[in-house]
C-alpha cells in the first residue's frame, strides 16, 4: 500500500525499511519456518542470534549513535522499522530490533564507565537486560514504590520484590527503581539503579506465563548492597529516576504504538486475502456488505492510527517529546489493533480461531498493546491533563 495517505511521512526512509524487510524475508522467515506451529515464542539462543544479527546489519538500537555501535537514526526510521516488523507477520522480526531486553534510554543518563559497562553491549546487541519497575501493589501507579534503597556508608541497600519483569530469565543485569528518603511525595526520592543479575541478594521469584507464551518474572531483593556507582548518572542520579524515566516512557509508547499499527495492519491483510478467496453460499465472502463493513472500517482506523504515530514520531525528531503526544498515538494504534485483529478473526471464522493460525496467535498477543507501557486509561489520564481536567 505504498500509495496510502501515510506514505508520504515515510519519505526519507524509505530505502532503510526496504532493507529491513529485505532482512526478514531472506533470513528471518526461513529461521521461523522451522519454529513448531505451536511455538508461541522462539527459543532464547534463537533470539539472541537474531539481535547480534541485526545490530551487526545496523538496524538493532538503530537510533543509538555510532560510537556505541548504532546508526545514528531519526527517530521516526525507528518507529518506521518496528512499524515494518509487525506488518512483516514474521514471529523472530520484532526480536531483531530493540525491545524491553535491549538498551534503554534510562543509561543515556549514565556515567561514562556505566555507559561503557551496560550501554554499548545492549546496543551492540552483545547483553540483555530487563526492568524492575511495577510491584505486586502499584501497577499503573508505577512510581508509587514500595522498594526501597537507604543509604549504607558509602553504598546503598536495597530491599524490596518487583513483578511483571519480561526478560529476568536471560538478562545479564537489571535496571531497578526504588524509593529513597529524598524529594517529596512518592516519586520525589525514585532513584534508578543497575545490579549485575548475579548480585547477591537479587534472585528470580515467582514465573507467571502470559496469554502469548511471553513468560514474566518476579524479582526479590533482600538487603542487596551496591556501591555508589550502581545509581544511575551517580550521585547526581539519587531521586531522578522520575525525570530520566519521562523520555523513555514517551518513545516507548510511540514503539509500542508502531508495533500496533504493524500488526493490525497484518491483520487487515490477512482478513482481505481470506474475503478475496473464500467462498460462501455461491460467492467469495468479500462481496458480502457485512464482510466490508469489517475490512474497511479496519483500513480507516489503521490509516489513520499510522499518521497519527508518525506525526508524533516525527515531532520528537524536531525537539518535541509532548508525553500526551506519545499517550494519544499509544491509545489509538493499541485499541486500533484489538479491534482489527477481532475483526479479522470474525472473518476468518473457525480457520482464525484454530491453534496454530496466525490471527490466533495474533488475537492474543494484541491483547497486552494496551496494557504495556502504561494502560489505556493510563494514557487518557495524561491526555485529559494535558487539556487541564483533572
Amino acid at each position: 500500500m505504498n500509495s496510502t495517505p501515510s506514505s508520504v511521512l515515510e519519505d526519507g526512509h524509505r530505502e532503510l525499511v526496504e532493507a529491513f524487510e529485505s532482512f526478514v524475508r531472506r533470513e528471518l522467515v526461513p529461521l521461523a519456518a522451522e519454529l513448531p506451529e505451536t511455538a508461541d515464542q522462539p527459543p532464547a539462543d534463537l533470539r539472541a542470534y537474531v539481535r547480534k544479527r541485526s545490530a551487526a546489519l545496523g538496524f538493532y538500537a538503530g537510533d543509538y549513535p555510532e560510537e556505541l555501535g548504532g546508526s545514528g537514526m531519526p527517530f521516526t526510521a525507528v518507529v518506521l522499522l518496528h512499524h515494518a516488523a509487525g506488518r512483516s507477520g514474521c514471529s523472530l522480526a520484532p526480536y531483531a530490533l530493540a525491545g524491553s531486553d535491549g538498551p534503554s534510554p534510562l543509561l543515556r543518563h549514565g556515567t561514562p564507565e556505566q555507559i561503557e559497562r551496560y550501554l554499548t553491549p545492549l546496543v551492540r546487541g552483545e547483553a540483555a537486560r530487563c526492568l524492575a519497575l511495577t510491584e505486586p501493589q502499584a501497577g499503573s501507579d508505577a512510581f508509587r514504590l514500595t522498594c526501597t534503597a537507604r543509604r549504607d556508608g558509602d553504598g546503598w541497600v536495597i530491599s524490596g520484590r518487583k513483578t511483571f519483569v519480561s526478560n529476568a530469565d536471560r538478562a545479564d543485569f537489571a535496571l531497578v527503581v526504588t524509593a529513597t528518603d529524598l524529594g517529596e511525595g512518592p516519586t520525589g526520592g525514585a532513584t534508578a539503579f543497575v545490579l549485575p543479575m548475579d548480585q547477591p541478594g537479587l534472585r528470580i521469584g515467582q514465573r507467571y506465563e502470559g496469554m502469548s507464551g511471553e513468560p514474566l518474572f518476579e524479582l526479590v531483593l533482600e538487603q542487596v548492597r551496591v556501591p555508589m556507582d550502581a545509581v544511575i548518572g551517580g550521585e547526581q542520579g539519587v531521586g531522578a529516576a522520575m525525570a530520566l524515566a519521562m523520555d523513555s516512557l514517551s518513545r516507548g509508547r510511540l514503539v509500542v504504538a508502531a508495533m500496533s499499527n504493524g500488526v493490525a495492519e497484518y491483520a487487515l491483510r490477512l482478513g482481505v486475502e481470506y474475503a478475496r478467496e473464500r467462498e460462501a453460499f455461491g460467492e467469495r465472502i468479500g462481496n458480502y456488505q457485512h464482510v466490508q463493513e469489517h475490512l474497511v472500517r479496519s483500513r480507516a482506523e489503521v490509516e489513520a492510527s499510522k499518521l497519527l504515530t508518525l506525526a508524533c514520531a516525527r515531532l520528537v525528531d524536531e525537539g518535541t517529546e509532548a508525553p500526551e503526544n506519545a499517550a494519544l498515538a499509544k491509545l489509538t494504534a493499541s485499541e486500533t489493533a484489538v479491534r482489527v485483529v477481532d475483526r479479522s478473526l470474525q472473518v476468518h471464522g473457525a480457520t482464525g480461531w484454530v491453534r496454530g493460525h496466525p490471527l490466533e496467535f495474533l488475537y492474543r498477543y494484541v491483547r497486552m498493546m494496551t496494557i504495556i507501557e502504561g494502560t489505556s486509561e493510563v494514557q487518557k489520564v495524561i491526555v485529559a491533563r494535558a487539556m487541564g481536567l483533572g
